[in-house]
Order: structure tokens, then C-alpha cells, then sequence
């Protein structure tokens, strides 16, 4: 994905993937699915303890990033970490939708926070950049939009802010079952290698497309 000069040079190394996957089917519930969040949480569980996710290099570059962008991660956890603590504490999964669910399988796999997009919401082809002071963004959720301060990582498709990087992801063009074609963004940051992206998006589009049909464009 494309990335500004302005937040490049503020964030060297900073990067970002995109895969899509075109003519998915998506569905509130699979029964297949559900069945496969049970072996992805007893993995999870024999991988991981709550101090293995404090030390882990991984989960520390994201945390750092977060902190640097002005989000504090003791109070919102990036993603996958998120995901993952939720396991090790016995919580259930959130059921959103078959494409949602699948690609956070994929997240609590990899350690990769994830988002998605449905594409035919999208005006142009998405940028990442620093936040003009007064933009407005209504996120997944929120009652009413938050005013951005400036400088905060946006991503944009030309025409309207669709995430703050790379925590919230705007509303408008939300995954919901009547999305069609979906662009999946995988989420980097500095000191993450891009290896680790690229498998990641691997993953996604592998459980996306086991789930909700489809195939990669």
C-alpha cells in the first residue's frame, strides 16, 4: 500500500499489504467455521501465556506503535494481541460475520493485526498518511465521529478516511453480508518484516476463501 512521504519519514520501515478476494459469499454463521474457532483456540492456548505476549518481539513492535501514534495499548490492545488474550482468558470469539470471524482466525495465527474492507465501498485506490487537524472519522460502532487532533496514521481511498491505522476501521464501507468483493489490509509496522505480512495475508485469504467462497484477484 501506498504510504505518504510525510509518515514514511516519521515512521521508517512503517509498511502495509493488501489482498483481495472477489465473489465471497458471507454469512452470519457456518457451522464448519465455528468448528474450526475450537481448534484455532486450543492451539492458541498451548502456544501462548499472558507472559509470553508481554515479552514477544511481535506483539512489543506493536505496542511501541501505538504508543508512538498516541493510543495507549494497555487500554486498546492491537488486534491480534487482543484476540489472543481473549483466548488465554477463556473468552469467546466474537461472532461477526463468516469473513470477519475468518480473517481474525487468521490474525490469532500469525500475531498480524488484520481489516478489511468491502471494496465496492472504495473510491480510489488507499493511501496511508498523517491526519489533517479537524477530520472527522466515524469508526465501526461509534455513535458519532471523533475529530482527529493531527498527525494521527489515517488511511484514506481519495475521497473519505476508511481506518486509523491500524486500530479502527471506519464504518462506511464496514464488512456486513452483503459485501461481495473484499479488500483485505494486513497491518505492519516498524520492525515487523515484511515476510511476516505477506504470510499473513497468505492465511487470510486461505480461511476467507475456506468459509466464505471466493477467490484472490
Amino acid at each position: 500500500m501506498k504510504i505518504d512521504s510525510g509518515l514514511s519519514s516519521k515512521f521508517p520501515g512503517l509498511s502495509a499489504q493488501i489482498v483481495r478476494v472477489r465473489r465471497v459469499s458471507v454469512e452470519r454463521k457456518h457451522s464448519g467455521l465455528e468448528g474450526f474457532k475450537s481448534e484455532i483456540v486450543e492451539r492458541s492456548r498451548s502456544r501462548w501465556t499472558l507472559d509470553q505476549l508481554r515479552e514477544h518481539p511481535v506483539f512489543r513492535a506493536y505496542r511501541d506503535f501505538f504508543w508512538r501514534v498516541g493510543v495507549d495499548p494497555t487500554k486498546t490492545r492491537p488486534a491480534a494481541e487482543a484476540l489472543i488474550r481473549r483466548v488465554l482468558r477463556g473468552r469467546r470469539l466474537p461472532v461477526i460475520n463468516t469473513l470477519v470471524d475468518a480473517y481474525n482466525l487468521a490474525s490469532i495465527e500469525t500475531t498480524i493485526p488484520l481489516a478489511a474492507f468491502d471494496e465496492d465501498g472504495l473510491v480510489d485506490e488507499m493511501l496511508m498518511r498523517e491526519a489533517v487537524p479537524g477530520e472527522e472519522f466515524l469508526g465501526i460502532g461509534m455513535g458519532r465521529p471523533v475529530i482527529l487532533m493531527g498527525g494521527e496514521a489515517v488511511v484514506e481511498d481519495g475521497e473519505k478516511l476508511i481506518a486509523v491505522y491500524p486500530y479502527r476501521d471506519a464504518d462506511v464501507c464496514k464488512i456486513t453480508l452483503n459485501t461481495r468483493n473484499a479488500l483485505i489490509l494486513v497491518c505492519g509496522v516498524p520492525n515487523i518484516e515484511r515476510d511476516l505480512l505477506t504470510e499473513a495475508g497468505r492465511v487470510a485469504v486461505n480461511y476467507v476463501t475456506r468459509f466464505c467462497n471466493g477467490s484472490e484477484a
